[in-house]
């Protein structure tokens, strides 16, 4: 019975794989193209639904596939049953038709019913922003732990889009549920699935419960994490203040897995955690999985909040950290902002006699005078790739960290 069992569930999952892992890069195959939909609403304005097409853009290149064209629509709220108009949807499919388009990708999650509807429509594969996330998350997992809470966040995720995925079993048709041939086969790989579910948060625990003995093992130290949004340069900056060699790379959730170093600024001890990357609308489903890593940020002494101050939207990004970190508790925890990338930092003059644009660099002492640092205080600016003003983020670590260990080890105060 047992084997059976695991015989169905490779049957499903192998399937469930196939229909929802859409563009994991296979050096072999041509990338697909895809299409990019995002909706203006009141609440979010068109520049916010720009910035927010461009990450998706980058989510799709940093799974392998290739953008070809985005298509906006201003609306009240989204289509209930195609996310977007009847008249936008007919132009999207002119289009995905005209030019040999593989996939179709809304900024926002879709219900099932919307993606077995644009299905019908468009006649190509339909994804959400959270199906994309998944899909870089599992191709980007290394270690047991990060499969793991890849896994179960996919199975979370495929759980209510079944029914969709089974309607090539029967041509029946008929209300609400769909009964057919086909619906005892989707409530037995439902069954299956939450079983799976049930498995997966189970080895969870057990991977939580090592965690914990691990943190336990670390006491005596104290902690610093690094947090910040997706690609803000968290693991470039970890490899360089610990000389290790984490994997760092120009796209989006390029490293997955917590990574813990032990550092010693002049005399002083403590660990290094690099963390995984903060983002726009986080699925729940990673949220809720990737538990056992975030509490490494829940457990540390001191966050340094990395920020790619080179990304036009650095603003929000800021603001998406410091709500995530609010939403898991920790919004009252010892912060140094670390503005990365000055290098890159796009700052533009107009000389007021003859209207020319320059693009002068600022110098580290205007940076100090700017409303980044008035409003983010301790602050510095830095870049981890050129290597420049680290000196000055060791000290200002340094510091920090020395007002932790002074309060928790007071008599080894001689040591500084």
């Amino acid at each position: 019975m047992h084997s059976i069992f695991h015989s169905k569930l490779s049957v499903v999952f192998w399937y469930l794989c196939c229909t929802i892992k859409l563009f994991m890069p296979i050096p072999s195959l041509v990338p697909e193209k895809a299409v990019l939909i995002g909706i203006i609403t009141s609440r979010v304005s068109e520049q916010q639904t720009n910035e927010y097409l461009d990450e998706l853009e980058f989510l799709l290149e940093t799974a392998g596939a290739i953008p070809a064209k985005r298509f906006v629509q201003r609306l009240d709220n989204p289509d209930s049953r195609t996310f977007v108009g009847s008249g936008k949807l007919q132009e999207i499919a002119e289009y995905v038709k005209a030019e040999s388009i593989d996939a179709v990708v809304c900024d926002d999650e879709l219900n099932p019913s919307q993606i077995r509807n644009l299905e019908k429509v468009l006649e190509c594969k339909i994804m959400d922003r959270t199906a994309l996330i998944l899909d870089i998350f599992a191709h980007r997992a290394r270690t047991t732990t990060a499969k793991t809470q890849v896994e179960l966040a996919q199975y979370e995720y495929m759980l209510p889009r079944l029914t969709r995925m089974w309607t090539h079993l029967t041509k029946q048709r008929g209300g609400m549920g769909m009964r057919g041939p086909g619906e005892k086969e989707i409530e037995t790989d439902r069954r299956i699935i939450r079983e799976k579910i049930i498995y997966l948060k189970d080895k969870l625990k057990t991977i939580d419960k090592q965690k914990i003995t691990q943190r336990k093992s670390r006491e005596d130290f104290v902690r610093v994490a690094l947090v910040g949004y997706t690609n803000a340069g968290k693991s470039t900056l970890m490899n360089l203040l610990s000389k290790s060699d984490v994997f760092a790379e120009n796209k989006l959730f390029a490293t997955l897995d917590t990574t813990v170093r032990k550092m010693v600024i002049e005399n002083l001890p403590f660990l290094l955690t690099d963390t995984v990357g903060f983002i726009r609308k986080l699925p729940h489903h990673l949220v809720e999985s990737f538990k056992s890593t975030l509490d490494e940020v829940r457990e540390a002494d001191l966050l340094l909040h990395i920020v790619d101050i080179s990304h036009p939207g650095f603003e929000e990004q800021i603001n998406v950290v410091k709500q995530t970190l609010s939403d898991m508790k920790v919004g009252d925890k010892p912060v140094i902002m670390v503005f990365n990338k000055i290098d890159e930092f796009p700052h533009v003059e107009i000389d007021p006699f003859d209207l020319t644009i320059t693009n002068p660099p600022l110098t580290l002492e205007e940076l100090k005078n700017t409303w980044m640092a008035k409003a983010n205080t301790p602050a510095v600016f830095i870049s981890a790739k050129q290597k420049i003003n680290i000196n000055n983020l060791r000290s200002m670590l340094y510091d920090e960290v020395k007002k932790v260990h002074v309060v928790r080890y007071p008599y080894n105060s001689f040591l500084y």
